[in-house]
């Protein structure tokens, strides 16, 4: 991954600046450190005209930077015209009274910057220009910083915006004639703690960043052709970011001064021809990471970039939970719980006594109260980690200084002991705990981090017992994390982090409260006028930390292991007597081909399924007819009539010698194969049946009435009239109930109704646990429990097909369809999917993505089966026909 930048070979880099203060512009000029009184003695390098500073950068390496704050300045003015004579410069020399001067990088060696509080002057020339051309706008920089907060900030701003206002694109950099520029604006290249404006040109090939300052970098272009991702970002707890992800995993993070200026940047860009985004499959990560197709590292990842937080953004830098508890043993046994964190409980909440102290704190407190003053994610704290590979930005944050050589991040132990034990110290980690080879453990840049109190040199980190060196330490941190042990538990840690425990009650209960200025929402910069309070506000912002954008609101679903998925497999009854095998072979139906097409009903088909040895197709339409048809070449066995109204719906019992067939009449009819018959009928509901579902001895029916019956029913074997179906339950709804399904694994039933809510019940507690509107336009047309039971997969005439998790009601995975989709079958691998337009949509739900689409019908296709060997699907159209599909 792309982290903190790199250190550059550049002394000078806009961190040497204060946070928020501006680069305007340089200039070649000479500094003579022993004054006029000996002008041989001169160093030549650039002058750096900033908003709350003069630098001057030597070319000789040797010499450190100098750095003089406005604030330390008590004038700039130009020398007396009889030492002009004494120095070769145009204009003058310009001469700098101040109290102190800071010296950084003397030798090109990162340290601690050097404040010497001398009263002197210091004389500058300028080699190329004029210096009666910038003399006045030096001075013009100083005056504002001599004003109040609020005036000084005015003055800056007018300034900025003079300045800018004279800064045109270079046109020279575009590549030809024909590239034309579409979109010019405004903005601020976020880069870990700087925000340096300039102008953003985009072209018809390419995306421009031009400094409004000379800033090294020049300007940034990116080809349209390369960016891969576009991502809406919040900046300082507003909406005006976007990150640009392009080639070989780069990024770039620009910010804007207003919201609809973002929303407009954003539009324009993704109109251009040559942007052709990546499908990353963004929206399939929650469902792939609970199949196990996707690590957790990636899914925490993901979950991070989904709340806005981004490595280009030190304030939103990507959090990553402790995972290890145990930095003692000589080996680390992933097999134990005591090895673990509790990954249920905040960081804070970890050790009973400290909670306490919180807590009293808290009951004391007035309003906003919050538990924990400090954050587990800031600046500070990412820089804590990072202190030994980038230097530069632990400087720039923390006024030119290191920590103290005891507090800095010596020990992984120590650390995480000072994590469970300290006042104010609740801080998580940040991926490079998780990746190789650890180099943010090694001091290769041999800084001089200070003595501790026991005498020793701050130096490498030292490592748990455990650890062999810094890359053993990250690839077992990496081996914790996506064990069984905390991927049956990490949801809690993301409930906690991204979900329904960020904030309000269930955060309270969580004792997952935070100072209220880190939540998004909990202020409005846009609306605060005081440029003052705003400035505070964002320094704020910028000590807490802030709170990941919440991307849950119910409990996030648990990852399925590898053998529960297989025992729930085992002992699914979706199919009768299905055996694993035979679920498998599903995954053969990714090679689907089009064996034939018939004509064998007079209205639209509304159910179809196989006999039990695939030979044999069963149909219902709404011509009241039933069909047996071949499943070798679909001619027509034989035809039988119910009522003079349609049919809904088909059941093949397990021995394949019954049918159960629902009816528009109200009824459900029981079908003999073997005799040719109806053996018995029953009036099931008080409108039409819309569908009839039965395994392990019970039989659930759904009507237009709003209710779903539950009846105990097992057929007798050779053809004899069995028992009655006896009712056990009537599940009452609000609306009408086109599809249902049943686990009977769980005893649970869904509806999906006609108004697009999808409703699960208990039918031994009789009892509604869970009703979620999450389909509209036409309402559900169909609905299926995975086979382990976990999930429930629904289609619509909305166009979504979407995947809810039954034990937390979280949607986990919604995928829109350029058409209405009317059926579907599912086992643990594939979903086949019938859509209006007459395609026949074949979906791995493992990898959640897609294999085919293929054109099978006229019209819309109502109904589809798999036969149980596997090697046919046969499709039913609203045109009448059936079609037969052969796997190749």
């Amino acid at each position: 991954m792309n982290s903190v930048a790199e250190v550059k070979q550049e002394r000078f880099s806009l961190l040497l600046l204060e946070p928020g203060e501006i680069y305007f512009e340089d200039y070649s000029a000479i500094y003579y450190p022993a004054g006029l009184a000996d002008v041989k003695k001169k160093q030549k390098g650039r002058l750096k005209l900033c908003s709350k500073s003069l630098i001057f950068d030597p070319h000789e390496s040797a010499c450190p930077i100098l750095k003089l704050n406005f604030r330390d300045v008590r004038s700039i003015q130009k020398t007396t015209e009889k030492l002009l004579l004494r120095v070769d410069a145009k204009g003058g020399v310009m001469s700098v009274s101040a109290l102190q001067v800071i010296e950084m990088k003397e030798n090109n060696v990162i340290g601690p910057y050097v404040f010497k509080k001398v009263d002197r002057d210091y004389f500058f020339s300028l080699t190329y220009v004029n210096l009666q051309d910038v003399l006045p706008h030096v001075q013009q920089v100083h005056k504002a910083t001599t004003l109040n907060v609020v005036d000084q900030m005015a003055m800056i701003s007018s300034i900025v915006r003079a300045r800018q206002a004279m800064v045109s694109f270079n046109a020279s950099w575009l590549e030809s004639l024909y590239e034309k520029i579409s979109v010019e604006m405004t903005g601020e290249r976020v880069t870990p703690l700087v925000a340096n404006p300039g102008r953003i040109v985009v072209t018809t090939a390419n995306l421009y960043f031009q400094p409004f300052n000379k800033q090294p970098d020049v300007i940034l272009k990116i080809s349209l052709a390369s960016i891969e991702r576009v991502v809406k970002r919040r900046y300082l707890l507003r909406q005006v970011g976007i990150e640009i992800f392009y080639a070989e995993g780069k990024s770039l993070l620009l910010v804007f001064a207003l919201p609809s200026d973002r929303e407009y940047f954003y539009n324009q860009l993704l109109l251009l021809p040559d942007v052709h985004l990546q499908d990353t499959g963004q929206e399939n990560m929650t469902l792939r990471w609970q199949n196990g197709t996707i690590t957790n590292y990636d899914y925490l990842m993901y979950l991070n970039s989904m709340a806005d937080r981004s490595v280009n953004d030190l304030t939103q830098y990507p959090v990553f939970p402790w995972i290890i508890a145990d930095y003692t043993s000589p080996e680390l046994d992933l097999e134990k719980e005591s090895t673990f964190r509790d990954l249920s409980k905040p960081i804070g909440a970890l050790t009973e006594e400290r909670l306490a102290r919180y807590q009293k704190r808290y009951a004391e407190m007035t309003e906003p109260k919050f538990l924990y003053g400090s954050h587990y994610s800031t600046p500070g704290y990412v820089l804590f980690y990072l202190v030994r590979t980038v230097p530069e930005h632990v400087l720039c944050l923390h006024s030119g200084k290191f920590d103290h050589a005891d507090r800095m991040f010596n020990s992984i132990s120590d650390t995480w002991e000072n994590c469970l034990g300290g006042n104010a110290d609740v801080k998580e980690l940040i991926p490079e705990f998780f990746c190789s080879p650890g180099d943010f453990l090694l001091n290769k840049l041999d800084l001089d981090l200070g003595i501790r109190q026991d005498r020793t040199k701050v130096h490498n980190v030292q490592l748990p017992p455990w650890a062999k060196d810094p890359e053993d330490m990250t690839k077992k941190f990496r081996e914790a994390l996506e064990c069984p042990f905390v991927s049956a538990r990490i949801h809690h840690w993301i409930d906690l982090i991204f979900g329904y425990k960020q904030r309000g009650r269930e955060a309270i209960k969580a004792n997952n409260l935070f100072y209220h200025l880190t939540y998004e929402g909990a202020v409005d910069l846009d609306r605060i006028k005081d440029p003052a309070e705003k400035a505070a506000l964002e320094a704020q912002i910028l000590e807490f930390g802030q709170t990941p954008k919440q991307l849950f609101t119910q409990p996030h679903p648990q990852r399925k292991t590898t053998n529960e998925s297989l025992a729930a497999m085992e002992t699914s009854a979706e199919l009768p007597e299905k055996d694993l095998e035979n679920i498998k072979s599903w995954c053969q139906l990714k090679n689907l081909k089009k064996s034939c097409s018939l004509k064998v009903h007079r209205e639209a088909l509304t159910d179809v399924g196989f006999s039990k040895d695939s030979q044999w197709i069963f149909s219902v339409s709404q011509d009241s007819c039933l069909k047996m048809s071949s499943a070798k070449d679909l001619q027509l066995n034989r035809s039988v009539s119910f009522s003079g109204l349609a049919l809904s719906s088909c059941v093949v019992m397990p021995d394949s010698k019954t049918l159960l067939i629902g009816s528009w009449d109200n009824n459900i009819y029981i079908y003999s194969v073997e005799y040719g018959r109806v053996l018995d009928s029953l009036v099931g509901h008080d409108d039409a049946v819309t569908s009839v579902c039965w395994k392990n001895g019970l039989m659930l029916t759904s009507s237009w009435d709003s209710s779903v019956k539950v009846w105990d029913y097992t057929p007798e074997s050779g053809g004899k009239k069995g028992p009655p179906p006896s009712q056990r339950a009537e599940l009452e709804h609000e609306t009408g109930v086109n599809c249902l399904d049943f686990d009977p694994g769980s005893m649970q039933a869904v509806a999906g109704m006609a108004d697009g809510s999808l409703i699960l019940w208990s039918i031994n507690d009789q009892m509604i646990i869970g009703q979620h509107s999450i389909h509209s336009d036409g309402g559900i047309k169909a609905v299926r429990f995975s086979p382990d039971g976990q999930t429930v997969l629904s289609v619509g005439a909305d166009q979504y097909m979407k995947v809810l998790d039954v034990k937390t009601g979280t949607e986990v995975y919604s995928k829109q369809f350029k058409e209405g989709l009317r059926c579907l079958a599912w086992n643990n691998e594939v979903v086949l999917a019938g859509g209006e337009s007459g395609n026949l949509h074949v979906w791995d739900m493992v990898n959640v993505e897609s294999l085919a689409s293929l054109r099978g019908h006229q019209g819309p296709i109502t109904c589809l089966a798999v036969s149980p060997d596997g090697n046919y699907v046969v499709t039913g159209s609203e045109d009448k026909s059936l079609t037969l599909w052969a796997v190749e």
